[in-house]
């Protein structure tokens, strides 16, 4: 089976810094596979916020999940700050990705990177909605944001 490969870009419209805490490690003692997830969490809901919308009101509809990919590049450890960029990008009429890139903020040492497929959901309706224009404009004019 070949791996996943996962291709960036070469900017990202937003970048958050967030810490590692021994609750983030497994038996290992490096991050955990699922709580990478979390912390990308945190990083996309930061990233909504820096748009001025949340997960639950993106122009009076909500995401969910559609698919997630990613690839690990290096261990990571409690006490370290991972600086984790994010963009939207492949935009279709339901949704998007929102492509990111994880690093060890101190060395630069490339962690974990993947892509989040999202899509619009009517919470009300319980059904998938268009993708907004607003979102899409506000997404594509925002370079090097910071929360």
């Amino acid at each position: 089976m070949p791996r996943i490969r996962i291709e960036l870009p070469e900017q990202f419209a937003f970048s958050t810094d967030i810490a590692l805490y021994v609750g983030h490690m497994n038996y290992g003692g490096h991050l955990d596979n699922a709580l990478l997830l979390s912390v990308v969490s945190e990083a996309r809901a930061r990233f909504f916020r820096s748009l001025g919308y949340s997960e639950l009101d993106v122009e009076g509809l909500g995401i969910v999940i559609a698919d997630a990919a990613l690839q690990y590049r290096s261990e990571a450890f409690a006490g370290e700050v991972m600086q984790v960029r994010m963009t939207a990008a492949d935009f279709t009429s339901k949704g998007c990705d929102l492509l990111w890139c994880m690093v060890e903020k101190s060395s630069g040492r490339e962690v974990a990177r993947g892509k989040t497929g999202i899509v619009f959901f009517d919470y009300r309706l319980r059904q998938v909605a268009g993708l907004p224009e607003a979102f899409r404009l506000r997404a594509t004019a925002t370079t090097g944001g910071t929360a």
